[in-house]
C-alpha cells in the first residue's frame, strides 16, 4: 500500500515547467492550470486565486493562502479556501478540501476525498487520505497515516 499512495502523490506533484495556463507534472503531463497565486500575502503565503470553474468553486474566486504551487495540485478538485493555508513541503491533490482556519504543513500529503477543516492541523510527515475528515481541533502529526470511510 506505501508503493501505491507514494505513486499517486509523485505523479500529481508539479514542475517547475508551465506555460501558456498549462502545467507540467512529474511524468511529464500538462494539465490546465486552474489557479494563480496573487499578489496578497501574508507570512510568506499568498492567496489563490481560481482561474476556472470547478466543483463548487467559480472562475475568480478568491481561495485560502499556500505557500507555493508545490503545494496544491491543478489537477482533480481539491483547492483551499477561506482562511486555511497550506506550506512547507505539504501537498494537496485529489479531491480534497482544506477550509475554515485549518493548515496543511510540514510534509505532509493529503489526497483522496478527504476534508480537513474548522481549526484542524495535519503537519510534520503525516499522510491523509481516502474518504477522512479531519476537523475541529484535531492534530495529525508525526509519521501518522489517516485514512479509510467516513
Amino acid at each position: 500500500m506505501h508503493t501505491f499512495i507514494c505513486f499517486i502523490a509523485m505523479s500529481c506533484y508539479p514542475a517547475c515547467g508551465r506555460g501558456k495556463g498549462k502545467n507540467m507534472d512529474r511524468v511529464g503531463m500538462e494539465t490546465e492550470i486552474k489557479y494563480e497565486l496573487t499578489e496578497e500575502t501574508t507570512n510568506g503565503l499568498h492567496r489563490i486565486r481560481a482561474l476556472k470553474d470547478f466543483a463548487n468553486v467559480k472562475a475568480g474566486e478568491l481561495g485560502g493562502w499556500i505557500e507555493s504551487e508545490r503545494n496544491l495540485s491543478h489537477e482533480g478538485n481539491c483547492w483551499v479556501s477561506e482562511d486555511a493555508r497550506v506550506s512547507g513541503n505539504a501537498w494537496v491533490s485529489g479531491n480534497v478540501w482544506v477550509y475554515g482556519n485549518a493548515w496543511v504543513y510540514g510534509n505532509a500529503w493529503v489526497s483522496g476525498n478527504v476534508w480537513v477543516y474548522e481549526d484542524a492541523r495535519v503537519y510534520g510527515n503525516a499522510w491523509v487520505y481516502g474518504n477522512a475528515r479531519v476537523s475541529g481541533n484535531a492534530r495529525v502529526s508525526g509519521n501518522a497515516w489517516v485514512y479509510g470511510k467516513i
